[in-house]
């Protein structure tokens, strides 16, 4: 399937006690290469990255089918659907391990999530794409 444009954005972040290239490896292995770099503001650091297009959604699209998630998936990337963009979190432990887990915005993951933004003219078709109806 073609898709018109897709932005992946990742935001994630980086604790005093963390390893930045540890963090790096942890969304590489669910959203593939994608461009990170550390921003401060003040004490607070984060790492922010950003790709363009399918392949960059591959990774994590056969990611989706090896964890047999699909209709978890789906549901949690409808709910965060609002104006052309996809917004998700991912449990950044989980990841560096190189598995999905869904996550809430705080507190579900003690370092903070992997904040995702998948950003299109048609957000129905790039779900359809990543997590088909099973059933």
């Amino acid at each position: 399937m073609d898709f018109e444009r897709i932005i992946v954005k990742a935001c994630v972040d980086v604790n005093p006690t963390e390893d930045p290239n540890k963090i790096r490896i942890a969304v590489e292995k669910v959203l593939g290469k994608i461009h990170l770099e550390i921003v401060r503001d003040g004490d607070r650091e984060q790492m922010v990255g950003k790709s363009e297009g399918r392949e960059s959604l591959l990774r994590f699209h056969d990611l989706l089918r090896r964890e047999q998630i699909l209709d978890a998936a789906r549901k949690v990337l409808f709910k965060g659907v609002q104006r052309g963009i996809i917004h998700f979190y991912l449990n950044k432990q989980v990841a560096y391990a190189g598995h999905i887990s869904f996550s809430q915005s705080a507190g579900e993951s003690p370092l903070g999530p992997i904040c995702v933004e998948i950003e299109s003219e048609d957000p129905r078709a790039v779900i359809d794409w990543l997590a088909p109806k099973t059933s």
